[in-house]
């Protein structure tokens, strides 16, 4: 259960609610300095349920992101979170009505259409059971399998940056570079259509961020792992790793996952279009 001073945002869908949920989750990063958690709830398709939602909200102080695409439902949810106060906000809606207005088109209004099981869903499934078992360099033969590579030193996201490409059906893996460990031969092996990304950090912001991790743990934060001769020296290792690669590397210091992913699947569309030539 939440504590006094943790804000709730309840996400409430008729289908599973991941668009909803994203939309919210991309707005609290924008306060990073708020106690913020998402509560969700997917599937709902009763009246008695939107009710039972704004209830919640209003007796915990939090507000409602919403994709209701049946019309009942989106009406009850409107009239019934004014009546008690409760903002809620229609993230789906506006987009619906916009589309209608302009070309003239009426929607099926059947819930969960984003995840129908077609050619992309299963696309994705297969890059993220990809992802986790090719995860921090478990299994090196995923590296001339994957399409997309990454590499950097513990903590620059590779792990959430692999998870998130999966969700866009890209077969990604990732391995550690670790000085004392020389990278596998796969690594540098030419493979038609694949892309290697190298992840670096700001050696400060690696620093806490590692001293946190380890503080988490329950571990001494002064620890080698997280001391800045360490973070030199395995920045510097790296440097000399990517420079052999001929790999782009992008800076993930002050940039969020969505961020560094939008650059990598750029750069994948770059390849594309010129392999395409």
């Amino acid at each position: 259960m939440a504590d006094e001073t943790t804000k709730t945002i309840y996400v409430c869908s008729d289908a599973v609610g991941e668009t909803a949920e994203a939309v919210a989750r991309a707005t609290m990063r924008q306060f990073a300095g708020e106690k913020v958690r998402v509560k969700r709830y997917g599937h709902v398709k009763q009246e008695e349920e939107v009710l039972a939602i704004i209830r919640e909200a209003k007796e915990n102080g939090g507000f409602i992101a919403y994709t209701l695409v049946q019309p009942e439902l989106r009406e009850t949810m409107r009239e019934e979170s004014i009546r008690h106060g409760v903002r809620a906000v229609d993230v789906m809606g506006p987009m619906m009505q916009a589309f209608i207005d302009t070309f003239g088109s009426a929607p099926k209004y059947k819930p969960g259409l984003l995840h129908t099981m077609d050619d992309h869903y299963f696309r994705k499934i297969d890059a993220i059971e990809f992802a986790v078992k090719y995860d921090d360099g478990k299994d090196v033969r995923g590296l001339a399998l994957a399409r997309v590579v990454l590499v950097g030193v513990s903590r620059t996201s590779k792990t959430p940056l692999s998870i998130y490409l999966a969700h866009k059906g890209i077969k990604t893996a990732n391995y550690p570079l670790i000085p004392e460990v020389k990278p596998p031969d796969e690594l540098f092996q030419p493979v038609p259509g694949r892309l290697v990304v190298g992840l670096t950090m700001d050696p400060e912001r690696l620093l806490r961020i590692r001293a946190e991790r380890l503080r988490s743990l329950g571990l001494p934060g002064q620890a080698n792992y997280a001391s800045p001769e360490r973070i030199r020296q395995e920045l510097a290792f790296v440097r000399d790793v990517m420079e052999r690669l001929q790999c782009p590397v992008i800076d993930v210091t002050e940039r969020a996952i969505e961020e560094t992913a939008a650059i990598i699947l750029e750069r994948l569309q770059e390849d594309s279009a010129e392999e395409g030539v």
